[in-house]
């Protein structure tokens, strides 16, 4: 494992409100906005190399608009090519972040748009550490930002640190700005563990076409609600209404998170039980194998193999995702900035 040297003090691009307010008050020309914007988007890392903006310019914004919503207070790189960023915001709470490198070209962004999370899923360090507060869209935009400039990136997932559907319109306002970083809407993946009053506005008012998944987890009530209290609020059912309205208005599938359990949620049964649960033409699964947080054990690889087998028998398509940055803690469930 390699880890960054002391980089604190260090940060990573441009509230983009201010910088439009300082330009307007400047009496900029509006077209000066979208050439910072291209800039930052294509890697930049400071006002100095957008050559196109006039010298005065480039230092009055160094002086007025920090270059920055985050500071970056630590990376670490995995054996297998992962980067995990830890931020602080102007406030100082803690947001990580992850780069994932695979060998078919994708470089995928795990973005995070809470700091900590109040919804306590039982399996998930994030879930363990105090909330604290939202992310604004420049915050979660500036993650994005910081591995674009160690890399081109085309795939997003939000599925770090904070439920999305809690901070929806935050969430949408960054996304909508990926593509101009290389990343499309239908490459960007938004997960919900089930907030409903959320997922009913992300269902009926996105008109990009971004995809969800659902972090499922069990398939029955009973068992979700132990693991993830959140489902004694909004059951399954409703929940697998709204992705059908999903699929309905958008013809894409939804895909489904489902962590692998030991002894809990693993058995042939409960795949039966999952099986009838998801409509296949609906429904994609991907299994996850369970990343050590504390408190539960993972399932064996023969238990997992036995499982995704169970779907597919009953017509359901499976997939076991690859786990990424396992030795840094960066892996699925496994973010609680932990050096915060």
């Amino acid at each position: 494992m390699w880890e960054a040297p002391a980089v604190r003090g260090y940060r990573v691009p441009v509230n983009l409100d201010l910088l439009e307010t300082t330009l307007v008050d400047r009496g900029e020309r509006p077209f000066r906005a979208r050439q910072v914007w291209e800039w930052v988007a294509r890697g930049a890392r400071d006002y100095e190399s957008m050559t196109n903006l006039p010298v005065r310019l480039r230092r009055a914004l160094a002086v007025e608009v920090p270059f920055s919503t985050l500071e970056l207070a630590h990376e670490a790189e995995s054996r297998d090519g992962t980067v995990k960023a830890l931020f602080r915001t102007h406030d100082g709470h803690p947001v990580e972040a992850v780069l994932m490198r695979y060998r078919d070209g994708r470089r995928s962004i795990c973005l995070s748009s809470q700091s900590g999370c109040p919804l306590t899923c039982t399996f998930c360090a994030t879930g363990q550490m105090r909330f604290r507060r939202n992310l604004t869209a420049s915050e979660i935009l500036d993650q994005a930002l910081h591995f674009r400039r160690l890399d081109d990136v085309n795939h997003a997932v939000f599925m770090g640190m904070g439920e999305p559907m809690l901070n929806l319109d935050e969430v949408l306002a960054a996304a909508r700005r990926l593509p101009d970083l290389g990343i499309t809407h239908r490459r960007t993946t938004v997960s919900t563990v089930g907030w409903l009053p959320g997922m009913r506005r992300f269902v009926d008012e996105v008109e990009e076409p971004v995809r969800l998944a659902l972090s499922l987890h069990a398939p029955t009530d009973e068992l979700r609600s132990e693991l993830m209290p959140v489902n004694a609020r909004y059951p399954l059912a409703e929940l697998v209404h709204q992705c059908t309205k999903y699929f309905a208005l958008r013809r894409r599938k939804v895909f489904v998170e489902y962590v692998m359990l030991a002894g809990v949620n693993d058995h042939y049964e409960q795949a039966q039980e999952l099986a009838r649960l998801l409509n296949p033409r609906f429904f994609k699964v991907n299994l996850i194998p369970y990343n050590p947080t504390g408190r539960f054990e993972g399932s064996s690889r023969k238990a997992i193999a036995a499982f995704r087998r169970a779907l597919q028998e009953h017509g359901l398509p499976a997939t076991v995702r690859l786990t990424r940055g396992r030795d840094i803690e960066a892996a699925c469930g496994q973010l609680a900035a932990a050096r915060a």
